[in-house]
C-alpha cells in the first residue's frame, strides 16, 4: 500500500520531532522504552504518537496487552521517514567534505587490543591526523571484525584495524603490519617446566586449548588442527587472560606476552615448530561517503607504519 505524503504542505519541524519519536517507539518496541530513550515521560510519547496519527489520518501501531506491533501503514511510514533521515546525515556529510578543513568525526575500530610498538605507532597517526585536520574528532574504538565490516559497510566508520582472513566485496584492505603468532602456556601449567623436546605431539594433542573465535589463513589453520580446541576468544587480551588462568595453551604475538615473559610468568611452547604469521591489515570502504577523510588517514596509516 503506498504511503500518502504526511500532510497535504512541506513537512514542518514539527512534524519531524513527531516523526522522530515515532522511529524511537519503533527501535524500542514500545512507549515506554521510548521514553527511556528519549529522556522524556511516557505520557508525553502516548500524546506525540497520537498527534501524528491524527496528522496522518491513520493508525501506525498497536499497543496494549498483546504487546507492540505495526500496521501495515506504520512499516511503510518506518521505511520511508528512516530513509528521510538518512538523507538528511547524507546531507550533513556532504557540506561538511565540501569545506577546504576536514571536520566533524573520523572513526577508526581495532579488533584486537594493540600491542606498545602499534599503540606507538598508532599515536604518531593521531598527531599527524591533529596537526594536518585539527577540527577532526577522532574516535578510537573496538570491535568484533564482523561488526568492523558492517560499520565500514555502513558507513558508521571510516577505518578498520584488523587481521583479514577473507575479503569483502565493498571494502579495500592494506597489510600495514605483520608477526609471529606463538604457542604459549602460563608458568601454571603442566608444560611450563617440560623442555620443547619433552612436549610430545600427542601431549599438545590432549591439552586443553583456545581457539582464536574467527577463521584464519591456511597456515594458522594447520597449527590449531593439531590442538584439542576446548576453548575460544576473539581478542588478544581476553585469550591471554585465559592462558594465565594456567589450564590452556593458546597462540599469542610475542610482543603481546613479552613482559610476561621476561618476568618468568608465561613461556613459548616449540617456537620453531608451532607458530603462523598474524598479518594486521587497515581497511576501509571501497566508495565511502567521506572520501576525504578516509584518503588522508589512509595515506597517514602508509606513511607511519610503513617507516
Amino acid at each position: 500500500m503506498a504511503v500518502p505524503s504526511i500532510i497535504p504542505k512541506p513537512v514542518s519541524e514539527y512534524d519531524l520531532r513527531l516523526l522522530k519519536v515515532f522511529v524511537a517507539v519503533v527501535e524500542n518496541q514500545g512507549f515506554a522504552a521510548a521514553a527511556n530513550a528519549l529522556g522524556i515521560t511516557r505520557s508525553t510519547v502516548s500524546l506525540h504518537m497520537s498527534n501524528l496519527e491524527t496528522r496522518l489520518g491513520y493508525t501506525l501501531c498497536f499497543r496494549g496487552r498483546g504487546g507492540f506491533s505495526l500496521t501495515e501503514e506504520g512499516r511503510e511510514v518506518y521505511q520511508a521517514v528512516t530513509k528521510l533521515f538518512q538523507s538528511f546525515t547524507d546531507f550533513s556529510l556532504l557540506i561538511g567534505s565540501l569545506g577546504q578543513e576536514l571536520s566533524g568525526e573520523l572513526v577508526i575500530l581495532c579488533a584486537d587490543q594493540l600491542d606498545a610498538t602499534k599503540q606507538r605507532k598508532l599515536g604518531q597517526v593521531i598527531a599527524k591526523l591533529n596537526d594536518e585536520c585539527p577540527k577532526l574528532s577522532i574516535v578510537l574504538d573496538g570491535g568484533s571484525i564482523f561488526s568492523i565490516e558492517k560499520q565500514l559497510l555502513d558507513d558508521k566508520a571510516h577505518i578498520g584495524l584488523y587481521p583479514v582472513y577473507h575479503e569483502l566485496d565493498g571494502l579495500e584492505y592494506q597489510q600495514i603490519f605483520s608477526e609471529s603468532i606463538y604457542l604459549c602456556c602460563n608458568n601454571a601449567h603442566p608444560f611450563f617446566d617440560k623442555t620443547d623436546t619433552q612436549i610430545t605431539p600427542e601431549m599438545l594433542e590432549q591439552a586443553l586449548a583456545i581457539h582464536p573465535g574467527i577463521d584464519i589463513d591456511p597456515e594458522g589453520r594447520l597449527q590449531l588442527s593439531k590442538l584439542n580446541l576446548a576453548a575460544k576468544s576473539y581478542q588478544f587480551d581476553t585469550r591471554k587472560a585465559m592462558i594465565l588462568s594456567g589450564r590452556y595453551i593458546g597462540y599469542l604475538p610475542q610482543s603481546f606476552i613479552q613482559q610476561e615473559l621476561n618476568r618468568g610468568e608465561m613461556r613459548i611452547i616449540k617456537p620453531n615448530q608451532c607458530h603462523y604469521n598474524f598479518n594486521l591489515s587497515l581497511v576501509n570502504k571501497r566508495n565511502p561517503k567521506e572520501e576525504k577523510k578516509v584518503a588522508i588517514v589512509t595515506s597517514i596509516f602508509a606513511e607511519v607504519f610503513g617507516d
